[in-house]
């Protein structure tokens, strides 16, 4: 009889390099919330860090491996100024006692199927005042969010436009080329360019 070969096991550094990102986010997440940037603060959150990631066993987070910088720093002007105007808007629809500002919930159509860049897009719309997510269908694509300010149906398709801006707003970005590609295709079909 021959002596067949062993198996090699797989090396578990490929999977650590993919979480590199999100531990890294965790010791950062640590370190600001405890408002310490110290050696101390750095090494309590490496083992925080370690221990979440052993004891949570979370699947990997796929990057696409592409940072737009200009199209981040976009983004984040933009969303400080709907931060803004939103704060405005919903203290304005507050004070106003001769009309109610309405509301209704809406669901938005995304482009993408990544979990990350629809959480992200969730995530920025109900940060803005006037909006909040209500729930997410991952398998249909679909963000559901209740928002106030809305009288006509106008209104709803202007706040639906706006959650699929962020949505392209993220993904050039951060999105992958197919993303990308994706979300100016359905840009340009549904008059959004």
């Amino acid at each position: 009889m021959s002596a067949q070969p062993a198996r090699r096991q797989p090396s578990p550094f490929p999977q650590l390099w993919r979480q590199l990102p999100f531990f890294v986010w965790l010791v950062a997440l640590w370190m600001l919330l405890w408002g310490q940037f110290t050696v101390l603060a750095f090494v309590t959150g490496l083992i925080a860090a370690v221990f979440v990631t052993r004891v949570f066993r979370l699947p990997p987070v796929e990057l696409s491996g592409r940072v737009n910088l200009w199209w981040g720093l976009v983004f984040v002007v933009e969303f400080i100024g709907s931060l803004v105007a939103g704060s405005l808007t919903v203290a304005w629809q507050v004070l106003d006692f001769r009309r109610q500002p309405g509301a209704a919930i809406i669901a938005v159509q995304l482009s993408t199927d990544d979990d990350l860049i629809m959480t992200h897009t969730a995530v920025t719309a109900s940060l803005i005042p006037g909006s909040l997510l209500v729930e997410a269908d991952r398998d249909r694509r679909i963000l559901y969010l209740h928002v106030i300010g809305v009288r006509s149906v106008a209104d709803l398709e202007r706040q639906r436009r706006s959650v699929r801006l962020w949505e392209r707003r993220i993904v050039m970005a951060v999105g992958s080329p197919a993303q990308l590609e994706k979300v100016r295709a359905d840009a340009v079909a549904g008059g959004e360019s």
